[in-house]
């Protein structure tokens, strides 16, 4: 339950689908109104208007009157679910602590002293404290998704990096191993370019089918990480796509030099060496 004073829907952008907000007739001498979220009105009354029904919150022994539908929002953190949610107007329920909401038209920052200025023109015994833009709120309930992100992040290049190492490590070994083949084809009369594009040609299969199987079961782990992402879809085709480009690049890379190697054997060797 949030208690609001008038005005504060237009101030914060909490739209309101259906009735009206608070008003200054909305007093304690006045009919007990509230205004419910979305959730709470689908909930209660799936197949009806909730506007002009009658709830009786906990704790309270009037009835009020529900006279809006709010836009349903986040209001413990970012990433919650959709939950339950009633607002009733200050002058019906008094409360001697409360948040001041301010909507400036530009910079936030440049309105800052101003609006301390006037509190105290108002009443200097008014302690206005815990001072945030929207901006900070923001980063402040993102910070432990951003710190996960950086962890995961981090984890995700030492993977990479050791995967790296582990592909350059498969190939020269199977490069090495096939040298004696290597020196035939060239002896026969293979051309470096031909042994080069055979070498990355039979390395770039295996990434192409580790990263189709990668990407499969990364679609079918997104709804575990939906609740981490904000301003991104778990199966954003542009995030995908980039990660497929860098570890194709590194596999490029991985595959390669010792490509690069083996086309650089000297067949005589090779067949001596075999």
């Amino acid at each position: 339950m949030n208690t609001v004073d008038v005005g504060y829907f237009e101030t914060a952008g909490v739209a309101l689908d259906k009735g009206r907000a608070f008003t200054e007739m909305d007093t304690g001498n006045s009919t007990p109104v509230a205004i419910v979220n979305e959730r709470l009105a689908h909930d209660y009354w799936p197949t009806g208007d909730a506007i002009g029904r009658r709830i009786q919150l906990p704790g309270e022994k009037r009835v009020r009157q529900i006279v809006g539908i709010a836009r349903t929002g986040n209001y413990s953190t970012l990433g919650e679910l959709p939950q339950n949610c009633v607002y009733v107007p200050l002058k019906q329920n008094y409360s001697d602590a409360m948040t001041l909401y301010v909507r400036s038209k530009g910079d936030p920052q440049q309105i800052l002293l101003p609006v301390q200025h006037e509190i105290r023109e108002i009443s200097p015994r008014i302690y206005a404290n815990d001072i945030r833009t929207g901006q900070t709120l923001i980063e402040n309930g993102l910070f432990q998704a951003k710190m996960g992100v950086m962890l995961l992040s981090l984890f995700g290049l030492l993977a990479l990096s050791l995967a790296s190492i582990g592909l350059y490590g498969i190939l020269a070994y199977s490069v090495n191993q096939r040298t004696r083949e290597i020196g035939l084809r060239m002896a026969l009369g293979a051309a470096r370019s031909a042994v080069l594009a055979l070498i990355l040609k039979q390395g770039m299969r295996l990434v192409l089918a580790g990263l189709v199987i990668g990407c499969a079961v990364a679609l079918l782990v997104d709804r575990l990480l939906s609740r981490m992402l904000f301003g991104v879809s778990p199966g954003d085709p542009a995030s995908v796509a980039a990660a497929a480009v860098v570890l194709l690049a590194v596999a490029l890379i991985a595959c390669y030099l010792p490509a690069w190697r083996a086309s650089r054997v000297d067949p005589l060797s090779a067949l001596r060496e075999g």
